[in-house]
C-alpha cells in the first residue's frame, strides 16, 4: 500500500483532517480513540470509533478503517499520538490531529452527537 502520509510527518491540523477525511472518495479515514462516553457526547460526522484501550490490547480495526490511511483524532491530541503509535508498528498509514476534537470543534467543524443531534467535545 502506498503512504498517503510521509513516514516524518506524524501530525496534521484539524483543517488538514476535515479535507483529507471529508466526501465519499476522501482518501483517508478519520478514527476516533476516545472512550465510549466522549464518543457518544460528540464525534466528527463520519469518524469510526475504536478507543485506545483496544487498540492497545490488540483489537482490529473497524472493518470500514482496515487497509485505509487513517487520521487519529482523541480529545486533545495525546491519545491519539500514542495510538499512531501503536498502528504504525503494525505497518498501518497513520498521523493524529494536533489538538484533537478540541482544535476541531474551534475551527469550526461539525460535532454530532448520538442520534445525529449536535454534540459537544467531552
Amino acid at each position: 500500500m502506498m503512504s498517503l502520509f510521509s513516514r516524518d510527518k506524524k501530525r496534521v491540523t484539524a483543517e488538514e483532517a476535515h479535507r483529507r477525511t471529508r466526501g465519499a472518495d476522501a482518501p483517508a479515514v478519520l478514527l476516533d480513540v476516545r472512550e465510549r462516553g466522549e464518543w457518544d457526547a460528540g464525534r466528527a460526522p463520519g469518524a469510526l470509533h475504536a478507543p485506545l484501550s483496544a487498540l492497545a490490547a490488540g483489537e482490529a480495526l473497524p472493518q470500514a478503517a482496515q487497509g485505509r490511511p487513517l487520521v487519529v483524532i482523541c480529545r486533545s491530541g495525546n491519545r491519539s499520538q500514542r495510538a499512531v503509535e501503536l498502528l504504525r508498528a503494525r505497518g498501518v498509514d497513520a498521523v493524529d490531529v494536533k489538538g484533537g476534537m478540541q482544535q476541531w470543534a474551534r475551527a469550526g467543524h461539525p460535532v454530532v452527537g448520538a442520534g445525529g443531534s449536535e454534540g459537544s467535545v467531552a
